[in-house]
């Protein structure tokens, strides 16, 4: 007599729903990562290696006294924005080269950024190389 069963139980494994479920998992949490922080903020830093390739059109430097220049002329606080609008006006695509020197507070470089960012002026931070 033959008491073997018909019905054999397999022990292989397949790898086929384990896949599923990590690639179900990879996008879950593709979608959900930028909604974990939303206070980070998108910036696009200056390198300081390599050459830039900006043509610019100007170029603004703010020295350790807190005077500033535009190219080699030396300008006011109060009449930057004006001298910028003037020489800038009939230029496609006006960029700035904005060179603060080291100790310089940060509040005026902003306020170049701020009369740039005003009219639509590209502004570029200048960096010392390595």
């Amino acid at each position: 007599m033959n008491l073997r069963g018909r019905n054999k139980v397999s022990a292989s494994f397949s790898m086929s729903s384990m896949t599923d479920i990590v690639f179900l998992l990879l996008i879950f949490f593709m979608l959900t990562s930028p909604v974990i922080t939303p206070e980070a903020l998108d910036l696009i830093l200056p390198k300081a290696k390599g050459k830039t390739t900006n043509k610019h059109n100007i170029s603004v430097s703010i020295n350790k006294e807190l005077e500033i220049f535009i190219n080699k002329d030396k300008v006011s606080e109060s009449g930057l924005e004006q001298n910028l609008i003037n020489r800038l006006k009939d230029v496609e695509n006006p960029t700035i080269i904005l060179r603060a020197e080291e100790g310089v507070p940060v509040e005026k470089a902003v306020k170049v950024m701020d009369i740039a960012n005003r009219n639509r002026f590209k502004v570029v931070l200048a960096v010392k190389p390595n």
